[in-house]
């Protein structure tokens, strides 16, 4: 009987141990992170690996083809325009627009004028190469525009050497700069002549001489002529 109660209380103490205890013991055990290793089989602890950081090799950056470089060259100035555009028609207040035709008369062009006036060169360029070029002597060709025909005149051929073609241009110049001189005298005696016939009137014709008239010239006058005109010429 003893032998019996002996082997009951065996099982039960070994049924506690197995199944009982080790549930309640398992929220006491040390956590998984405080340990430095892992338990083998054999119960040795084995040292926790190393993390080791690979270094990436870095690949020679391949030179940018000239396309690619034409290309962003070409991206850049497109966006700089596009932040730096102007608007096409300025708005100026007529005090402000008399105010920078003043400065200009100064020598003094602001930035937006001065964009202003490179857009108008550049619009004019523009036209002048859409023009179709065509050559002066063929638009001067008596021949060609049939005012005579080939053998009822004999163009003659010049060949000019250098040395003759200089002499030819200073003389040229010459004859310009005579007319020149020739044309600015006869103003001058026009101004002096002008002057002496003011100061010769009266002096309430002469302030109202010296008033400028900017009134246009009637449509129905005509400028004098040296010769009378042929008569019905205007009724044709």
């Amino acid at each position: 009987m003893e032998f019996v109660w002996r082997k009951c209380l065996y099982r039960a103490s070994k049924n506690c141990l197995e199944y009982i205890i080790p549930p309640l013991l398992q929220p006491l055990k040390r956590p998984a992170f405080l340990t430095r290793g892992a338990a083998t089989a054999k119960g040795k602890v084995q040292p926790k690996k190393k993390n080791v950081v690979r270094k990436k090799t870095l690949k020679p950056a391949k030179a940018p083809s000239a396309t690619r470089t034409a290309e962003t060259e070409r991206a850049k100035a497109m966006i700089q325009s596009c932040m730096n555009a102007p608007t096409p028609v300025r708005y100026l207040k007529k005090k402000d627009r008399l105010r920078e035709i003043e400065r200009e008369k100064l020598g003094l062009i602001s930035k937006e004028r001065q964009r202003e006036l490179d857009m108008e060169k550049e619009k004019k360029k523009q036209a002048n190469k859409e023009k179709p070029t065509t050559d002066k002597r063929e638009e001067l060709d008596v021949v060609k525009l049939g005012i005579f025909d080939k053998d009822e005149i004999e163009i003659p051929s010049f060949e000019l050497t250098v040395e003759e073609g200089k002499r030819l241009a200073k003389e040229y110049s010459r004859v310009l700069m005579r007319d020149l001189r020739k044309s600015q005298a006869e103003e001058t005696m026009r101004l002096q002549l002008k002057n002496e016939a003011i100061a010769a009137l009266p002096l309430r014709l002469r302030e109202a001489a010296l008033v400028p008239n900017f009134t246009p010239f009637p449509k129905n006058r005509h400028r004098a002529y040296l010769t009378p005109p042929i008569e019905g010429y205007d009724q044709k």
